[in-house]
């Protein structure tokens, strides 16, 4: 008698396609009680930090709106700051000008620099050089604001005669590098102070992010006959570009908050000057630390208002870069 046997398999359980609770927090690491806990304090850390945000923008929009209130000028456009006027006159048309104007050519002269130095300390200088002119960096990147405004003040200020008299020999033509012979507390000696304060910044995040980029990829553009050069312009500049983007963001947001070191160096005035050479000009950093001391409470509430500026154009500034880093990384090579 033949006897057959039939080997039958269960069907597996249906699988639910939407993740339980206990899945989710086991793909989020979070099925420990310290992995819990640790969760639980990131996401509290990243609450807080929007709560204080949105605080201080709230208490600056408040003291702002008193200000603004009684101003009897157009905040955006009048040319004079005078809060003890009967009724008061102010604006920020002068101070939004020269942060814009001093910060844009902090970026154009420290931008460029800043990549080539990081470029020479990852991929041209010796080791031992390279270890030297990193710690350079970093203690450059550690000095004071003050410090640099001292400099800028005994040593940057008396120097600048030199060029700015050659820009009016050769470029007055523009209007743009004309000079009246006058001191040179003007806003290129404050953009090139403030070129000189972010390059350490700007140098060591480009550094950091040329240092991750995939041996193999130099290698390979290395086996393909590329030089040094094309190396870098092939595979090193693709994959840092966003990483340097925000390494000129960080830069550019110091910039436009100087404080100390801009005060210490421009001959402020609310006169919006045609050439970059003349002294004069305002920001809105330097503005408020020199006339806070002595304001009165409604002349405080202006300054916030000011304020207020200064961090809305920061805000702007920061969400452009996410945007531009967010459009450019799939290009960048940073998810290879």
């Amino acid at each position: 008698m033949d006897i057959s046997t039939q080997h039958t398999e269960e069907a597996p359980p249906p699988t639910s396609q939407h993740p339980t609770g206990e899945q989710k927090r086991a793909a989020r690491g979070a099925t420990r009680p310290g992995d819990r806990i640790f969760l639980g304090l990131s996401r509290g850390s990243g609450i807080f930090l929007l709560v204080i945000m949105a605080a201080i923008a709230a208490f600056l929009a408040y003291r702002a709106v008193l200000a603004i209130g009684k101003d009897h000028g157009n905040f955006l456009t009048t040319f004079e700051w005078n809060t003890n006027l009967q009724p008061p006159v102010f604006g920020i048309a002068v101070l939004a000008f020269g942060t814009i104007v001093s910060s844009v050519i902090a970026m154009v002269l420290a931008v460029p620099v800043a990549v080539a130095i990081a470029l020479f300390i990852t991929h041209y200088a010796p080791r031992r050089m390279s270890g030297v002119v990193s710690y350079v960096i970093d203690l450059l990147a550690a000095v004071p604001s003050i410090v640099y405004g001292l400099w800028g003040a005994l040593v940057l200020v008396p120097h600048m005669n030199g060029l700015f008299g050659w820009l009016n020999d050769y470029f007055s033509w523009t209007g743009v590098f004309s000079w009246d012979q006058g001191p040179a507390r003007s806003m290129l000696t404050v953009g090139i102070l403030l070129a000189i304060m972010i390059l350490p910044i700007i140098t060591n995040v480009s550094r950091e992010v040329f240092r991750q980029v995939p041996q193999m990829h130099e290698e390979a553009a290395l086996a393909l006959g590329a030089t040094r050069w094309e190396v870098i312009r092939m595979s090193v500049l693709p994959f840092g570009r966003s990483g340097v983007i925000s390494a000129s963001m960080l830069g550019l947001g110091r910039a436009l908050g100087e404080t100390m070191a801009v005060a210490t160096v421009l001959s402020p005035d609310f006169i919006i000057h045609g050439s970059l050479l003349n002294a004069g000009g305002g920001t809105f950093a330097q503005n408020i630390a020199s006339k806070f001391s002595e304001a009165t409470e409604f002349g405080r509430d202006a300054l916030i208002a000011s304020g207020l500026v200064l961090f809305v154009i920061t805000l702007l500034v920061n969400g452009a870069a996410r945007y531009i880093i967010s459009r450019r990384a799939e290009y960048s090579g940073a998810n290879a």
